[in-house]
């Protein structure tokens, strides 16, 4: 059953690191069952960062996704509208349970994933590329500074799940 387990979780880490969208400069490192990847930040509450030109988009990390199940509704804000780090942005329903989702950053909204109201396993299936939810123009991009490494979340995530 153990090793069931473990092939499965392999799996499902291969399926995102073999996706071509991915650039190279992007590589995957293992959080238990959970795919971190190199170029972005992340925050305490699983939320991710992926600073680009102006505009940073945010969504929730794999482990993240891995814990909250089958998503089956996202809420998201309009564009326009502003976020401030550590507010909440919106909402996650999964077939365990309702996540409000936190902004690593502040800003303005800029772009939001639209894909989600319809297709909202997208957050499962593809967290760091076709389930972004909001795309923000940074109000102070100092704050990306706060935010930790891969190798900082990845120890972060060993941490928290040894702990429960």
């Amino acid at each position: 059953m153990a090793l069931r387990m473990w092939a499965s979780s392999t799996a499902n880490a291969l399926r995102l690191s073999s996706k071509a969208s991915l650039s190279p400069a992007f590589s995957l490192h293992r959080c238990f069952s959970s795919g971190i990847l190199d170029g972005l930040k992340y925050a305490p509450s699983h939320e991710w960062v992926k600073h680009e030109g102006p505009v940073a988009s945010v969504g929730i990390t794999d482990h993240a996704q891995d814990h909250l199940g089958e998503v089956v509704f996202v809420d998201l804000p309009e564009p326009g509208g502003s976020v401030s780090k550590g507010g909440s942005f919106g909402a996650v329903e999964s077939v365990k349970a309702t996540s409000d989702i936190n902004s690593p950053i502040s800003g303005e909204i800029v772009e939001v994933n639209t894909k989600l109201t319809e297709t909202p396993g997208l957050v499962n299936s593809s967290p760091y590329e076709d389930g972004w939810m909001i795309k923000v123009k940074p109000s102070d991009p100092s704050e990306l500074g706060s935010l930790m490494g891969p190798k900082e979340y990845t120890k972060f995530c060993e941490e928290e799940d040894a702990a429960h």
